[in-house]
Order: C-alpha cells, then sequence, then structure tokens
C-alpha cells in the first residue's frame, strides 16, 4: 500500500486522482503552479507544493520541480493523469531512476508507443491490422511521392510524434504532396520536436472507436469494450459514449482481442487504450495507443462498474487483477460531453471569473470538474471545465438525460460550448448513431 501518492497534474482529472486515493486511505500531494494557488485540487490534497510560475514549461512540465518535491515530501509514488507529462518517457525513467513508482507502463514502453512508426510496425509484427503506410519514417519529398502511388491516393501524411492533427496533412494528389510533405514537417517540429513523418492510406469517413484494456504486472490482461469518439472538432475529441452503435458483440470481441494481443505483445502494464479507425464495411485499424488515463475512461467506468483510477493505484501496488475478462459486462448506455471554456461560435478560448455556477445532478448524471464559483479560470492551460457524464439504460435515455443535464448546466462569467453540445443531443443523425469524424465539420 502507497502511504503518499504526488498527483503530477491539475484540474478536475488531479481531484479525480485525489478522490479516488482518499477513498483508498491513501494520502495525497499537490502539486501546483502560481496560477493554480486558489485551484481545488490544492484544497483536497492532503498537502500542496507550489513548483513554478504559471506557464506549463516552468511548473507542469518541469521534471527536477516534480522530482524535487515527491522526494521532499516522501512521497513513494506519482501519478500522472492525462496531458502534460503523463505519456513523456523521459519523465517516467527519471521516476523509476529515483525509485518512485511511476503509475502507468514502463518507460520502455511508453517510448516505444509513444513513437507512431515504431507503434505501427509493432502492431504490425503482432498481426494486428494496420492501414496501408510507408512502414518507415519518410526520408525525403520523392521518397514521400514514390510510397504514395504504391499505397494509392489519397493519402495521410503524419507526424511519427505527437497528434491531435498537428503535422496532418491530407493529399490528393502527386502535384501537391510536395508543399503538403514540407509543412507536415515543419509544423510536427515545431508541436514536437521531431520532424519525422510517414504516410498511410486515407480512410474515408471513420469512425475513432477505442479498446480499453488493463493490464497487471503478472502478465494478465484484459479490455473492458470499447469507447466511440467521433465525434471531434479539429482532431480533438469532444464527446465520447459507450457501447457504439457501429460495434456488435462479434466486432467487440475482435477489437478487443486485437488490443489484448498488441497490450501483451509489448509487455504494458497499468491502464491503457488501444485506438482504431473504423471504416464503413466494419474493418478495423490499429491508429495509435494511449499509454495513460482517458480523458473519457468515465465512460468505461459507468457502463462497467469498474474504478480506472482505483485499477491504476492498485495494478501500481502490485495487485492482480481481480476481474477476468469472461466475467466483463456491459450495461446501459453512456455518454460523455466535454464542457470547455470557449466562444460556441468562434471557439476561441475564455479564460476568466465565474459568476454564477449551477451544476446538474439527479440520477445517472456524474460531473467530474474542478471549478466552483468565484473560481477564475486561467488562460495558460487546456480549456477543460468540466466532463458531464450520464449513464442510463438504453441510448435513448442516455440522449434524453443528457439534454436534461445540459439545459441545468449554468456557468456564467465566461462563455462555454454547452449549447453545441445541446444541438449535438438534437441532431438527427447522432439521434440515429450516424456519426464518423467528419460528423460536426459537415455543420459549418
Amino acid at each position: 500500500m502507497f502511504n503518499k501518492v504526488l498527483i503530477a497534474n491539475r484540474g478536475e482529472i488531479a481531484v479525480r486522482i485525489i478522490r479516488a486515493c482518499k477513498e483508498m486511505g491513501i494520502k495525497t500531494l499537490a502539486v501546483y503552479s502560481e496560477a493554480d494557488r486558489e485551484a481545488l485540487h490544492t484544497r483536497l490534497a492532503d498537502g500542496a507544493i507550489c513548483i513554478g510560475p504559471a506557464k506549463s514549461k516552468d511548473s507542469y512540465l518541469n521534471i527536477a520541480s516534480l522530482i524535487s518535491s515527491m522526494e521532499v515530501a516522501d512521497a513513494e509514488a506519482v501519478h500522472p493523469g492525462y496531458g502534460f507529462l503523463a505519456e513523456n518517457a523521459g519523465f517516467a525513467e527519471a521516476c523509476e531512476k529515483c525509485g518512485i513508482k511511476f503509475i502507468g507502463p514502463t518507460s520502455q514502453v511508453m517510448r516505444l508507443m509513444g513513437n507512431k512508426v515504431e507503434a505501427k510496425k509493432k502492431a504490425e509484427e503482432l498481426n494486428v491490422p494496420v492501414l496501408p503506410w510507408s512502414n518507415r519514417a519518410l526520408v525525403d519529398e520523392k521518397d514521400a511521392i514514390e510510397i504514395s502511388k504504391k499505397i494509392g491516393f489519397p493519402v495521410l501524411i503524419k507526424a511519427a510524434s505527437g497528434g491531435g492533427g498537428r503535422g496532418m496533412k491530407l493529399v490528393h494528389t502527386p502535384a501537391s504532396l510536395g508543399s503538403a510533405f514540407n509543412m507536415a514537417k515543419m509544423e510536427a517540429l515545431s508541436a514536437f520536436g521531431d520532424s519525422e513523418v510517414f504516410i498511410e492510406r486515407f480512410c474515408e469517413l471513420p469512425r475513432h472507436i477505442e479498446i480499453q484494456i488493463v493490464a497487471d504486472e503478472h502478465g494478465n490482461v484484459i479490455h473492458l469494450g470499447e469507447r466511440e469518439c467521433s465525434i471531434q472538432r479539429r482532431h480533438q475529441k469532444i464527446l465520447e459514449e459507450s457501447p457504439s452503435m457501429a460495434v456488435d458483440a462479434k466486432l467487440r470481441h475482435k477489437m478487443g482481442e486485437a488490443a489484448v494481443k498488441l497490450a501483451k505483445g509489448i509487455g504494458y502494464t497499468n491502464v491503457g487504450t488501444v485506438e482504431f479507425l473504423l471504416d464503413k464495411n466494419k474493418h478495423f485499424y490499429f491508429m495509435e495507443m494511449n499509454t495513460r488515463v482517458q480523458v473519457e475512461h468515465p465512460v468505461t467506468e459507468l457502463v462497467t462498474g469498474v474504478d480506472l483510477v482505483k485499477e491504476q493505484l492498485k495494478i501500481a501496488m502490485g495487485a492482480k487483477l481481480a476481474l477476468k475478462q469472461k466475467n466483463v459486462t456491459m450495461t446501459g448506455h453512456s455518454i460523455e460531453c466535454r464542457i470547455n471554456a470557449e466562444d460556441p461560435k468562434t471557439f476561441v478560448p475564455c479564460p476568466g471569473k465565474i459568476t454564477e455556477l449551477n451544476i446538474p445532478g439527479g440520477p445517472g448524471v456524474r460531473v467530474d470538474t474542478a471549478i466552483y464559483c468565484g473560481y477564475t479560470v486561467p488562460p495558460h492551460y487546456d480549456n477543460l471545465l468540466a466532463k458531464l457524464v450520464v449513464h442510463a439504460e438504453t441510448r435513448l435515455d442516455a440522449i434524453a438525460r443528457m439534454t436534461r443535464a445540459l439545459e441545468e448546466f449554468h456557468i456564467a462569467g465566461i462563455k462555454t460550448n454547452v449549447q453545441l453540445h445541446l444541438k449535438i443531443m438534437k441532431d438527427h443523425d447522432f439521434i440515429a448513431g450516424k456519426t464518423d469524424i467528419d460528423f460536426l465539420s459537415r455543420w459549418t
């Protein structure tokens, strides 16, 4: 049993982890930047340490400050949450060298799956389906053109490191490939410090389906079904649900088996997510693996009854999985809406002081958040305010419950995307389950 865990994060995920630790009798240590001095996670933790100025690079991304905080406070373990250093192999390695338990996979596994070229190679090696691709990083424009002709246009140029659509370019003809290739490399270098790119065949109007896996340190791996994450804006998810309308029991079994095979093949431990593209013919292809807890983990928790953060802690403390694959069940339907501080028309971030706040409740409604009335949303970080999650017996019931909860959600003083989510809930195609990754782009 851990005595004390440092949470190397902020916002709703820090609050979520603190609550799980408290229920398990584990003391928590929060860290905060100067901009987060009044943040909720600093109040709920058993202790809190300021680790630097507002800018992320000087605080939440400052590995030396985090390691020093753990050593000063005698924390045996660190939970990275998601974002910031959660998938930084260098941070995980630093913790390993200092004898601090990193609550996640090993740095070696994280480094392997953090590079999309190496991850796709490993997936192919393990016979996990992938789209036709360059099989390596591209050398130059000539190399890119030759490979693209073999794969067949249209193609996608993608960054080997990072994600979120940065360094990604769709190319329809050889004539436009050169400029797109150079632009993708520049964007990748600027965003991730790595200009390496590769090419894969473009998959038209796919769904984004991800499989949640849980793996202990004794070789046991299970999956907890799928999440549909196709509602995205500029490759950033804004709504997730489980189960997917496009996945039946047979397909769920096949995708789950592929995810477990990959996890076992790389020696993965703790929780993780294997992400796939699902085409209109129900063929699925490995896209990437997220080596951390996901923003959207609550929908899986609500349909399976498994507390994923507690599972992370138990696994890190050496426990074997108590749940067997044959005992995993998915009950009802869950939807999560990400409530962001942004202008609903321009999507420009909208920091500022929250002057009024009403958080929805009632049966089957969960809100993961770190905001409160009077809280000032800082301009320095991701603009996620809350995750509004519902669970109901059927998908239509879940949509009705989410609609009701969104109508109750009142945040004054700043602009939010609540109205966008209400519009989605009332959309005929969404209600019918006819979604793909271009769903939102067809509205603009």
